[in-house]
């Protein structure tokens, strides 16, 4: 007797070839509003190649084929050779093309810093672990742009978009990439604990050569062609120096790659622990000003963090509502069903006030160099933003991954993937406390620009009680004693951020967002699990049909 296995139904892929762009009407209205309309055309050109399903297959085998480290050759000698897997060279290549590495500070239109944040954005969800070479190389450029000489020499390569991949050195090159080497084994976060030693070839001084000789614990894409490392100076003081792969005689430079990271997530890019053998390194910044130099340098990165994460967010988002929309479970589809529709609502408006705060935040950087209220906003609220949206990213997308069930949790797939990526942002350039810590000396050093700041909220959040009385609690919360205050960090941090959100949503999202974000954050049993709030005050369609439009998508098998 032929007995046959019926084929499986009710089994809904993962969702691949759309248009990130397009439809995602809170990054769309963004970029206008911030007049950004000039670079609209080319992220949306971006989000279809993005969204292609051979996209999506380049992401997954550039995380299946990770980076493999060759020490040496066949004869013994020392190489300290990367490889990655060609999908990984084939998407960075598309991220360079596109202008998303120096875009912010080549350009001279209004907007600028929005439309790359937008184009980050929509790259971030597909492949984040190609950002990170462009965050540090696009960091670098501003501490870069300071040294002449250097300049000079490196201007026209950082700028380019160009995507040169060879292993060469800088001169040869058409475009370069620049890493960060900051912490070691026994200091992480504290910088201020390395023990690598600089010593000058000659007089030394800005500008000047020095040999490096210590370790660095953890050392971001090796391959990179240089990259900006602390080390402290015969006094004993820390400074930042630009160590290049290659001497300018053409010589591999003498660091040397002792392993590659094996990590939890981030796996197509490559991360290390490397030693310095007297390497060559050329002191940028004035000698001692290590911290400040990579403090200014972390401002970049962090904003690219915040971004990073909420791409993270839109991602689950998007694939959790595709899912919930085809998928059938007791006799109907899931995103029918009430508590799924409130986990889904909940997820809706985590994602829009986490990219409504990426974009403020990018107006901001442009607008901060000649305005003391967006130097405010760049000071103070970045690192809380990074605290607060990477620490969501990490729970959002562990919801995000349920809501597909068994199916989210196999591999190979985009919600696992998503899920392993969500910690590093929150970790990298700074953690949690070193986040709220970063806030509450801010706030101290700067009072007049907490103040300018508090009362910009004051006047955006005008007519709304929930966001006034949020405030008059946190302005007493910062005035008690300071060893209190240090210790609720975490929770300055999010009242600051919930309330910076509330106002962005009143004022630039529809009611029907704003008013949801309100009734939910602010009450007094929120925070303890996505999904836990009062459906009745929310409208369920509207949130969850600007999230994600669902016109295009087939109907449920």
């Amino acid at each position: 007797m032929d007995v046959r296995i019926p084929e499986p139904d009710n089994q809904v892929d993962e969702l691949t070839g759309y248009d990130l762009f397009s439809t995602d009407a809170a990054l769309t209205e963004s970029v206008q509003r911030a007049g950004a309309d000039w670079f609209a055309n080319a992220l949306g050109d971006y989000g279809g190649v993005l969204g292609r399903t051979e996209t999506w297959r380049l992401a997954s085998e550039a995380n299946r084929f990770t980076p493999q480290l060759d020490r040496y050759d066949a004869r013994g000698r020392r190489i300290d050779e990367v490889s990655f897997h060609p999908s990984w060279r084939e998407i960075l290549g598309l991220l360079r093309s596109r202008g998303l590495v120096s875009l912010p500070f080549r350009e001279t239109h209004r907007g600028r810093w929005v439309a790359w944040a937008a184009g980050f954005y929509l790259h971030g969800q597909v492949e984040p672990g190609t950002l990170c070479p462009a965050t540090m190389t696009q960091a670098a450029i501003p501490l870069l742009q300071k040294e002449p000489a250097l300049w000079a020499a490196l201007g026209e390569k950082l700028i380019s978009d160009r995507y040169d991949p060879r292993d060469a050195p800088i001169a040869d090159k058409a475009s370069i990439w620049i890493g960060m080497g900051m912490t070691e084994k026994q200091g992480g976060s504290d910088v201020r604990a390395n023990t690598t030693a600089a010593t000058p070839v000659g007089e030394g001084g800005r500008g000047g050569e020095y040999l490096l000789r210590g370790h660095k614990w953890f050392f971001s894409v090796p391959t990179s062609d240089a990259h900006l490392v602390t080390a402290k100076t015969p006094d004993g003081s820390p400074s930042c120096f630009f160590v290049p792969r290659y001497r300018p005689d053409g010589s591999r430079n003498a660091v040397r790659i002792q392993r590659l990271k094996d990590k939890v997530g981030n796996r197509s890019n490559a991360s290390s622990e490397v030693e310095f053998e007297d390497a060559l390194g050329v002191l940028i910044g004035e000698p001692g000003r290590g911290i400040p130099t990579v403090i200014e340098m972390a401002g970049y990165t962090r904003l690219n963090c915040v971004i990073g994460s909420a791409a993270l967010l839109r991602q689950g988002l998007v694939q959790a509502l595709a899912y919930a929309r085809r998928r059938r479970a007791f006799g109907r589809v899931l995103a029918e069903q009430p508590l799924m529709r409130s986990v889904l609502a909940d997820l809706a408006l985590e994602s829009e006030a986490a990219l409504s705060l990426s974009m403020r935040l990018a107006e901001a950087f442009e607008a901060a160099e000649d305005d003391p209220l967006q130097r405010a906003w760049k000071r103070i609220v970045t690192p809380a933003a990074k605290f607060w949206v990477c620490k969501r990213a990490v729970e959002t997308c562990g919801e995000a991954m349920e809501t597909l069930g068994g199916n989210g949790y196999v591999e190979p797939g985009v919600m696992a993937r998503l899920y392993r990526e969500a910690p590093v942002n929150s970790i990298w350039e700074g953690s949690g406390n070193v986040m709220c810590l970063d806030v509450i000396r801010a706030i101290a050093r700067e009072p007049d620009a907490a103040a300018a700041l508090l009362d910009d909220l004051a006047g955006s959040g005008v007519g709304e009680p929930t966001i006034r009385r949020e405030l008059e609690s946190l302005k007493a919360l910062l005035a008690s004693d300071p060893q209190a205050v240090e210790g609720q960090g975490r929770r300055i941090a999010q009242r600051l951020i919930l309330v910076v959100q509330a106002v962005l949503l009143r004022s630039r999202s529809p009611d029907f967002v704003a008013d949801a974000f309100i009734a939910t954050r602010f009450a007094p049993d929120w925070g303890r699990t996505l999904g836990a709030l009062d459906p009745t005050v929310l409208d369920c369609e509207s949130l969850l049909e600007r999230a994600f439009p669902g016109d295009g998508m087939d109907p449920p098998p």
